[in-house]
């Protein structure tokens, strides 16, 4: 896959976001610069997830803003879900699909399907319908029709959460290669050991707030916050 040409840095001006009068994130001031992939840590409740969709455009924020720094942003993102959303479809029809939309011409279209497919090791099941496919092979599905439309930043929200060690690995692998072909990778986690494996950096959430933002080597050896250190040795934080 080729390195696609960067959108960065993401800059997040004093977000906010609430629901039904409850505060889920409040004033997030980020700077997320190209590079190795950023971990978006933190309790269950912190916001995460919210954070993710803000910052990708599904979720307009209550207050403040999200800025980039390339032209045609919107255009250039992608993101993969925790549970995706496969069509009735085969395999490459899945990929094909928005690389149509996008206006990508056949023979393009087809030279990306198959890069893609082979980026995910799911080649040789090109023609089986999508659905059919095992929880593990249905997430490098989407990993790989996000892939095939050369993002320059790739979101992903708990993309191994229900998945066996086994296809954790082979998830962990398809994200670190388009990391090291220059796709970023901005990502939530639940899972410190993967978090430790795929970081670059790592924004630690706790309570709708930032409480960190650091290189993952400086955050994982001493937290600046008694909130991450309790984090990272297991205690439950509220």
């Amino acid at each position: 896959m080729r390195a696609p040409d960067t959108i960065l840095p993401l800059h997040a001006e004093g977000l906010g976001f609430s629901a039904r009068g409850i505060d889920i994130l409040r004033d997030v001031a980020l700077l997320l610069e190209d590079g190795p992939p950023t971990l978006i840590i933190g309790p269950n409740g912190a916001g995460k997830s919210v954070l993710l969709r803000l910052l990708h455009g599904l979720l307009p924020p209550s207050t403040g803003r999200v800025r980039w720094s390339g032209a045609s942003a919107q255009a250039r993102q992608s993101m993969v879900f925790q549970r995706p959303v496969l069509l009735r479809r085969t395999v490459a029809a899945n990929v094909a699909y928005p690389l149509s939309l996008g206006g990508i011409g056949r023979m393009e279209r087809e030279k990306r399907v198959q890069a893609a497919l082979d980026l995910v090791g799911l080649a040789h099941l090109a023609e089986r319908p999508a659905r059919k496919l095992s929880g593990g092979e249905q997430q490098r599905l989407a990993l790989a029709r996000a892939a095939a439309l050369h993002p320059s930043v790739l979101f992903l929200d708990e993309p191994c959460a229900s998945l066996d060690p086994a296809a954790t690995r082979a998830v962990e692998q398809v994200i670190a290669h388009l990391a090291e072909s220059g796709t970023k990778i901005i990502m939530t986690t639940h899972d410190l050991g993967q978090a430790r494996r795929l970081a670059g950096d790592v924004v630690f959430l706790h309570r709708g707030r930032v409480r960190e933002h650091s290189k993952a080597a400086d955050f994982f050896a001493s937290p600046a916050t008694a909130e991450a250190a309790a984090f990272l040795r297991g205690d439950l934080v509220w």
